[in-house]
């Protein structure tokens, strides 16, 4: 039993216990399964490999949601103000994402930020074409998804 499929008995478990079957109550359950098994990650080995990795994906998140908040007051101060700062183009971005789960990770990351759209992914996967509100400096931008969300993915799915 690898230790997710054990984590979510546990929340399980805990949701059983306390008699709350919410979400909620799944949360705190999972919480305290996480904190059990790390206690007792001597007994599993090889489980560094998952607490990495689910450090990771709570690191992707919480940076998702925080590109998620700067560019939606970027664009609601553009939209809402009487000057306009929006310069939109077409970037073409060279992909390192190999797989087709991190390729489909970046691509909707990159189009549920306000400001970005995802236009296609050429037929090797190499090169994603975005649409950006604030396309002035083309350079900028890949570097800022490269350096951003691109690698978050990548290191989240290792």
């Amino acid at each position: 039993m690898n230790l997710f499929t054990l984590n979510i008995a546990l929340a399980i478990a805990w949701a059983a216990l306390t008699g709350s079957f919410t979400l909620s109550g799944l949360a705190v359950g999972f919480g305290i399964g996480s904190g059990a098994l790390y206690l007792a990650k001597p007994l599993f080995p090889g489980s560094d490999r998952y607490f990495l990795r689910v450090w990771r994906w709570i690191k992707l998140i919480t940076l998702f949601l925080y590109e998620l908040v700067v560019s939606s007051i970027q664009v609601v101060w553009d939209v809402l103000t009487p000057t306009q700062l929006s310069k939109p183009g077409i970037i073409a971005m060279p992909l390192d994402a190999k797989g087709e789960m991190e390729v489909l990770l970046v691509t909707n990351l990159i189009s549920l930020t306000p400001g970005t759209l995802s236009l296609d992914v050429n037929e090797a996967s190499d090169t994603l074409y975005i649409h950006a509100m604030f396309a002035d400096d083309p350079d900028a931008i890949r570097k800022q998804l490269k350096e951003g969300m691109e690698r978050w993915v990548i290191e989240a799915m290792e």
